[in-house]
């Protein structure tokens, strides 16, 4: 619970994505969080907003990380080469920690345009060959949480004193919080999570400072590193307009990171063993409907 004496946040530093218009048919993309930048978000990577048709995210493996993919708009088809087969529509989310050997498709379904928010989640060398698994949360099972001039959804973590359904292998929080024009807000978070927003609607004022942040823009949150997961921290929230807000927040890993592709390991011989695995059929068959 929160007190007098908890840690208050602060806007560090905020900024507006550049977006590629990339044609047919990945229409647009960009970065919320920037690949270059992976060491001040840890433990998130990188997070990248997409406008795409059928055809752009077809089979493909990944190896040493999560993935967090909310759908802004559209149907968003999963395949896997588990067998799995899901829809998700607008507010759901897909979990996916990759491990050891994913290999999945995310389409648009059908002839619809999806826009989708995808989140590279870090994972520590002890579970980078863990078992990959796949789970939905569908925006109806996110808990909700009414309060004065709002309410906020919880996707993963203890926030606002619910829990949120996502089975996430290291500790992060996930919430999506909607306020009406001057309704105000203090969102809790651990003390020691690093911690980023995402506008996805409106413009809100963040913190002491009253920092204005509107639609499409990004920032990263002050933290207590050498805090403790079992103290709150403080960040005020203000709406100026009608505004829709994703706060996520982690622990740390501090590990160093290699990126390759589709594989996030920790050395750059890690990344050509995977490629070498994928070439050699140790991550299974492509992924690929079974119109049966």
């Amino acid at each position: 619970m929160a007190t007098n004496t908890a840690f208050q946040r602060e806007i560090k530093s905020f900024w507006y994505p550049e977006y590629n218009k990339n044609g047919y048919p990945h229409l647009q993309q960009g970065f919320i969080l920037h690949p270059n930048r992976n060491a001040e978000f840890d433990p998130f990577i990188l997070m990248a907003e997409d406008w795409y048709k059928r055809g752009v995210f077809s089979d493909h493996p990944h190896r040493g990380f999560q993935t967090v993919t909310y759908v802004v708009d559209g149907r968003l088809e999963h395949i896997d080469n588990a067998g799995g087969y899901s829809i998700l529509n607008a507010g759901d989310v897909q979990y996916m920690n990759a491990g050891w050997a994913a290999r999945h498709a995310e389409e648009a379904f059908d002839d619809d345009l999806i826009h989708t928010l995808q989140l590279w989640l870090n994972l520590p060398k002890s579970l980078k060959h863990t078992e990959t698994s796949y789970q939905n949360i569908y925006v109806e099972d996110a808990p909700v949480v009414n309060i004065d001039g709002g309410f906020v959804r919880v996707y993963s973590g203890d926030i606002a004193g619910v829990k949120g359904p996502m089975q996430s292998l290291v500790p992060i929080t996930m919430t999506e919080i909607t306020l009406r024009e001057g309704a105000e807000y203090t969102h809790v978070l651990p003390e020691n999570h690093n911690s980023f927003l995402f506008m996805l609607a409106g413009e809100m004022e963040f913190g002491e400072s009253k920092t204005k942040i509107s639609k499409t823009g990004a920032a990263t949150i002050s933290y207590n590193e050498a805090g403790s997961e079992d103290n709150s921290s403080e960040l005020k929230i203000k709406a100026a307009t009608r505004s829709k807000v994703l706060i996520y927040s982690g622990v740390p890993i501090r590990e160093e990171i290699a990126l390759g592709g589709p594989f996030v390991m920790n050395t750059k011989e890690e990344i050509r063993e995977a490629f070498r695995d994928l070439q050699l059929g140790k991550f299974g068959p492509p992924a690929v409907r079974n119109k049966n």
